[in-house]
């Protein structure tokens, strides 16, 4: 019989040691593609993983069922490549930050073209270790694991408008390193 994520979690959190299985499958894949892409170090992402989940496992009990987890556990991800970044010496995301403090206004939400996204994903795989980090989050969390702008907000903690401007900017400067490496194609 197939338990869904909501049950899972309650199990887990009941003391079903085992039902955490569940979760770990789930989002292992697209745990990993994420810090793949965003630390792009793979020597490290199995760690990095195993990290996640061990924090995931061990603050089970904060999760409030209410909320959806993808979120959540994209959170606890964010930290750990964050803390890596710290511990490494990466630079990571200066603590004033222009977007946040002087939002644009949002762009509507829409649903983009499949197309438009694949040309898109593949013009920042070709990039991504040029684009800065707080750009390079953005468009990994919105154009790989298809967060929304709300899960993203609440992911990263910061105002969903920024989640939009950042998405923005970040694809402007995807678009600015490809023509600078002669590689451009109209996003």
């Amino acid at each position: 019989m197939e338990v869904s994520e909501s049950e899972a979690i309650q199990q887990v959190q009941n003391g079903d040691v085992n039902a955490f299985a569940f979760l770990v499958h789930s989002y292992e894949a697209r745990i990993t593609r994420y810090l793949k892409k965003f630390l792009y170090q793979t020597e490290d992402i199995e760690d990095i993983l195993q990290d996640v989940f061990l924090k995931a496992y061990m603050h089970i009990q904060s999760f409030d069922r209410t909320h959806s987890f993808s979120p959540w556990l994209y959170r606890i991800a964010h930290n750990e490549a964050i803390n890596f970044l710290k511990k490494n010496k990466i630079k990571t995301v200066s603590l004033f930050d222009v977007d946040t403090l002087f939002p644009h206004p949002i762009a509507a939400e829409q649903s983009d073209i499949e197309s438009e996204r694949e040309l898109i994903k593949k013009s920042i795989d070709t990039v991504l270790t040029d684009i800065d980090i707080k750009y390079r989050e953005i468009l990994l969390l919105y154009f790989y694991e298809d967060l929304s702008y709300k899960e993203i907000a609440q992911t990263l903690q910061m105002p969903v408008a920024t989640v939009g401007v950042r998405i923005q900017r970040g694809k402007k400067q995807v678009e600015d390193i490809l023509r600078k490496k002669g590689l451009y194609t109209e996003l």
